[in-house]
């Protein structure tokens, strides 16, 4: 189910970029795309950024919708390993850095490799 939501997550979040750069601002934006006629030709000015401008509040409101999900769904898992960071903290213990001998009553020290 996370991977299906994750999916329209992903899909949202690049539609909204895409509409985004469609509308147009006083840089001109990416507006002038359609091969010299652009959504302001069609509709006109005004249609076009209400259009625009809805389409881009509907993807807002369902990405975050989405995020909400995503969080929910995450906190409610039940693994033991909360972080990345949990399970290199036991690696690292088990493997040292420095060579450790057995002779603990006449140790030597580390030799320079």
């Amino acid at each position: 189910m996370a991977e299906i939501v994750l999916a329209i997550h992903v899909l949202l979040a690049l539609g909204l970029i895409v509409f985004i750069l469609l509308q147009r601002s006083d840089g001109g934006a990416l507006g002038g795309l359609g091969g010299g006629m652009s959504l302001s030709g069609i509709m006109g000015n005004q249609g076009s950024a209400n259009f625009l401008t809805r389409i881009t509040a509907i993807f807002a409101a369902l990405f975050m919708i989405t995020s909400l999900i995503l969080a929910i769904m995450e906190s409610r898992n039940d693994n033991e390993s909360s972080s990345i960071l949990d399970g290199s903290v036991e690696s690292e213990m088990n493997s040292p850095l420095i060579k450790i001998d057995e002779d603990i009553d006449n140790p030597a020290p580390p030799k320079a490799e």
